[in-house]
């Protein structure tokens, strides 16, 4: 199976070798038995927080689609990344995006302010800020989301994986948005990639999940192993399971979600009633021609509405969609509409007159349909 579409449509093993399953197994079990010698019948097998058949069959899906030497599981996104970072040596220098998920610098930030890394911000409209923010000797790690939620700004990774590695440092990229059935970071530098599984690896809103994918052996890598078995941020063997349903499905769903998006962008590109509409698959996007270089499957579901008007224009236009379900969270089957500047808070750096939309795999005219009465109203 040389295709990533059928490898992962059969889950690497196509059945199940001891009863002709075409489903992988769900083993639950949280301890396994050792043989007469009092030996482990299975490497890592002894207990579910070193490994457990059904997460190391997700890992290896996982590892295979990112074309890295291994991935490991946790039992959210966040975990993972705070894994990532506690792996850093005291006092690191990490480079970040001004504008990210913002959990994930709501952590960097408070990390920074204990004293246990050391954090620059830099501007990804900004062609020359990501080079200028890295200090050679000094920065460990670069964080990057491309695209960058919710404001759809691109990175060239190639580009910051060589600035990285200039400096001495790694790249990490949070490719959430941007799954390998489109983009795969560790192809162009990337040392880690990071995703929220619980998004549109898993897709149908069901799993609390995220991943870490390494390009290579290192120490970090082995720390952050070891670091994940210590701290026991490991999902259930039901929650891994359900991910690997999901991911046999991916390239199907990430192909209609995003096709389904450029058909929303498009019609409402110059709309009267917004003041803009934020997608990469727009020729007059920013990132437009770095997008189509690297996201090779498609620009994806996300984009985001600024609608003409204040955060309370926009926020009524957010109860009023009967399609899109007003909810946190994207990459699901069901499309969601969502209030960035509520969500975040008030220190929030997003527009309050912006709307994330994460398109599902609706019929694009009850979508549109349905943000036109909404607009209307």
């Amino acid at each position: 199976m040389t295709d990533p579409r059928t490898r992962l449509a059969h889950a690497l093993n196509g059945f199940d070798a001891a009863t002709g399953a075409v489903v992988p197994p769900l083993h639950l079990a949280t301890t396994f038995a050792r043989d007469g010698a009092y030996a482990l019948r299975a490497a890592e097998n002894n207990y579910i927080r070193n490994a457990s058949p059904t997460v190391d069959l997700a890992e290896r899906v996982l590892a295979d689609l990112d074309g890295g030497i291994a991935a490991r599981l946790f039992a959210s996104g966040i975990a993972a990344i705070a894994c990532l970072l506690d792996s850093l040596d005291a006092g690191a220098h990490v480079v970040a995006p001004k504008v990210m998920y913002y959990g994930a610098q709501a952590l960097m930030r408070r990390l920074a302010a204990k004293g246990r890394i050391a954090l620059t911000l830099f501007d990804q409209n900004d062609p020359d800020a990501l080079s200028a923010a890295i200090q050679t000797g000094r920065t460990a790690l670069v964080w990057c989301e491309t695209p960058s939620n919710p404001t759809w700004a691109i990175t060239d990774i190639a580009a910051a994986a060589a600035a990285a590695h200039a400096a001495g440092a790694n790249l990490a990229v949070d490719s959430t948005c941007a799954p390998p059935c489109t983009t795969r970071p560790l192809q162009l530098g990337a040392d880690f990639v990071f995703h929220s599984a619980t998004k549109y690896l898993n897709g149908h809103s069901d799993v609390l999940a995220g991943v870490l994918v390494a390009a290579a052996e290192s120490a970090r890598w082995h720390d952050i192993c070891t670091l994940r078995t210590m701290t026991g941020g490991v999902p259930g063997p039901f929650d891994a399971w359900l991910l690997i349903r999901g991911l046999r499905t991916l390239f199907v769903r990430f192909e209609r979600a995003s096709a389904n998006a450029l058909a929303v962008a498009r019609h409402f590109e110059r709309h009267p009633r917004l003041a803009g509409v934020l997608y990469p698959g727009l020729t007059d996007h920013p990132g437009h021609a770095v997008a189509a270089r690297q996201m090779t499957g498609g620009f994806g579901g996300m984009l985001s509405l600024l609608v003409d008007g204040d955060g309370a224009a926009a926020l009524r236009v957010a109860t009023r969609t009967r399609v899109f379900l007003p909810a946190t969270s994207l990459g699901g089957v069901e499309s969601l509409i969502e209030h960035r500047r509520t969500v975040e808070g008030p220190e929030s750096p997003v527009p309050a007159n912006l709307l994330r939309l994460s398109v599902g795999i609706e019929h694009e005219a009850d979508l549109i349909a349905d943000l036109e009465q909404a607009l209307a109203g």
